[in-house]
C-alpha cells in the first residue's frame, strides 16, 4: 500500500476504486485527511468508507450472534457440528430436498442467512458456491414425489434429512436441525424453531438445500414446458394453479395434495401440510430465543 501522502496525491476517482470498490482497509490518517480536504467528494467519499466500515460491524456481530449455539457446543467439545434443513414442503410439484452441512468452526460468510431471506436467486447461488468450497463436509438428500405420496410430506422432509446426513462423508459429534429431530440418528442432535435464522449451520443448510431443489425444478421447467416451474419452482402460485386446471397434473405433481387431487376429481386426503410434532421433538426452549 502506497504512503498516505502517496494517496493524497491521487484523484478521488482513483481513491474510491481502491477503499470502496476494491474495500481496502484505509490507512491510519486517510480518513481525517478527507473529512478536512475542501473538495466536496473528498468529504463524500470519507462518510461513505465510515458508512461501510459501520456495515462491517454490524454484519460481524450478526454472524457472530450466528454462531451462538455452535460456539456453545465447540466449548463442550463438540468439534464437528452439522446443521440439517430440507426445502420444499409446500410446493405442489417436484421433491423436498434436505441439506447436511459441517462449516470450520468460527466461520463467518458475509450474506449467510435463512435462505427464505435472500430473496436474489444469484446471490443465493453465489453463497451455496463458497458454502460448498469452505465446508469441512456437505451433502443432500431427496425424498421424490412418490415416497411423499406414500408417506405424507411431513415423514418424506425427516426422510430427506436423513439421506443427506448419512450422505456427510465425516460423521460429525452433534447436529443442528430446523424444527425437529431426525428419525434413528446416531449422535445427539437438538431441534430449534426457526434454526435457519438463528444457526450459522442450519442457514448454510438452508441455503444449498434451496438451490438444490430449484436447480432440479429448472431442469422439470425444460422437461415440462408450459407450467412455469422455473419461476414457481413448483409452489401454489396462481401462475402455476392456473396451468395445473387448463394443462392437467403431470408426474411430478404430488397427488396427495388437495389442489392437484382437486384437478384430478379425487378426494381430498390431506387436510394438514404438518401433522403435528410430539412435544419432545422440538427443543421448546428455542422458541424464546
Amino acid at each position: 500500500m502506497a504512503s498516505l501522502e502517496d494517496l493524497l496525491k491521487r484523484s478521488i476517482p482513483e481513491l474510491r476504486e481502491i477503499f470502496l470498490d476494491r474495500c481496502r482497509p484505509a490507512p491510519k490518517g486517510l480518513l481525517a485527511a478527507l473529512e478536512t480536504d475542501v473538495r466536496n467528494g473528498a468529504q463524500q467519499l470519507a462518510k461513505q468508507i465510515r458508512k461501510r466500515y459501520r456495515s462491517n460491524r454490524s454484519e460481524g456481530q450478526r454472524l457472530h450472534n450466528l454462531l451462538r449455539f455452535e460456539i456453545e457446543l465447540w466449548a463442550d467439545g463438540y468439534e464437528l457440528v452439522a446443521g440439517v434443513d430440507e426445502a420444499g414442503m409446500a410446493p405442489l410439484a417436484g421433491p423436498v430436498v434436505a441439506a447436511a452441512v459441517i462449516l470450520p468452526q468460527n466461520y463467518k460468510l458475509r450474506g449467510l442467512n435463512d435462505s427464505k431471506k435472500i430473496l436474489d436467486q444469484e446471490k443465493r447461488a453465489e453463497l451455496a458456491l463458497q458454502i460448498k468450497q469452505d465446508a469441512v463436509c456437505w451433502a443432500v438428500g431427496f425424498a421424490d414425489v412418490d415416497e411423499i405420496d406414500r408417506v405424507n410430506i411431513y415423514h418424506a422432509g425427516l426422510l430427506a434429512m436423513q439421506r443427506a446426513f448419512s450422505g456427510l462423508s465425516c460423521l460429525p459429534n452433534f447436529v443442528l436441525v430446523d424444527a425437529r429431530k431426525i428419525p434413528q440418528c446416531p449422535v445427539p442432535q437438538r431441534g430449534i424453531i426457526r434454526g435457519d435464522a438463528l444457526s450459522a449451520t442450519i442457514a448454510a443448510a438452508s441455503i444449498i438445500a434451496k438451490t438444490t431443489r430449484d436447480a432440479h425444478m429448472l431442469e422439470m421447467d425444460a422437461l415440462y414446458t408450459g407450467y412455469g416451474f422455473a419461476s414457481h419452482k413448483g409452489y401454489p402460485t396462481p401462475e402455476h394453479c392456473r396451468a395445473l386446471k387448463e394443462l392437467g397434473a403431470l408426474p411430478i405433481h404430488r397427488r396427495s395434495f388437495g389442489r392437484v387431487r382437486e384437478v384430478l376429481g379425487l378426494d381430498p386426503i390431506q387436510t394438514e401440510l404438518f401433522e403435528e410434532q410430539p412435544a419432545a421433538a422440538v427443543d421448546a426452549a428455542s422458541a424464546s430465543v
